[in-house]
């Protein structure tokens, strides 16, 4: 399952730019930000959820 994650970036981020702009150069530099934006906040949602994965049962015993 999560080897399919990197290709469906990419590709999400590609098509969603081809639909913005003609030009490659704007199409690809556009779609690698929005991979950046993707994996930073995909990033950071997984570290909030491991946090509280480790605090919650902590809190609760």
């Amino acid at each position: 399952m999560y080897l399919h994650l990197p290709i469906m970036l990419i590709l999400v981020s590609l098509v969603y730019s081809a639909t913005r702009y003609d030009e490659w150069d704007l199409i690809v530099g556009n779609a690698l930000r929005g991979c950046v934006y993707i994996v930073t906040f995909l990033g950071s949602v997984f570290v909030v959820l491991w946090i509280l994965s480790a605090v919650v049962p902590a809190v609760f015993e």
